[in-house]
């Protein structure tokens, strides 16, 4: 959700809304390459919902942005029926994630890109709170933490 780390990635990125996923809740439960979990809308009963920011990407963005999330192998592409931030109505595209595992913990500094994207698109506080409680851990590679936070400047902690 984080407006750096996605133009990090791509140069492109232009924040349309936030908006709702009914009937999927967010689960940090897909198997990433580096053996943590990374995030996944994953399909749950009809009270549940995935709150997120929708983006405008180039369309040659779009294919950078699918190999890197590695559509394909651990992600699918889904186009989804959303509600915006102001109750419109809008179909947009997300990744689904096909290799799960949910023993797995997401990185602090992957957490952190979410919590801070979540924060700076003001999604609710309880939201936030829901978030903030994942259990994460420590990266065993610390270079990799200090190269994915430095898009912050002065690290947090």
């Amino acid at each position: 959700m984080s407006v750096k780390r996605l133009r990090a990635r791509i140069s492109s990125a232009r924040v349309v809304c936030t908006a709702t996923l009914p009937g999927y809740e967010l689960r940090f439960h897909k198997h990433g390459d580096d053996e943590s979990a990374k995030c996944d809308a994953a399909a749950a009963g009809a009270a549940a919902e995935v709150i997120g920011v929708l983006y405008d990407i180039h369309t040659a963005d779009k294919v950078i942005l699918d190999k890197i999330e590695g559509v394909g192998a651990g992600y699918q592409q889904k186009t989804v029926a959303v509600m915006t931030g102001i109750g419109m109505p809008m179909e947009a595209m997300t990744y689904v994630a096909t290799r799960i595992n949910p023993d797995l913990k997401p990185f602090v500094w992957y957490k952190e890109h979410v919590l801070r994207g979540a924060r700076e698109h003001g999604l609710p506080a309880t939201y936030i709170d829901f978030i903030n409680a994942v259990e994460a851990m420590a990266d065993p590679r610390p270079e990799r933490h200090r190269q994915e936070v430095a898009i912050y400047g002065a690290p947090r902690w």
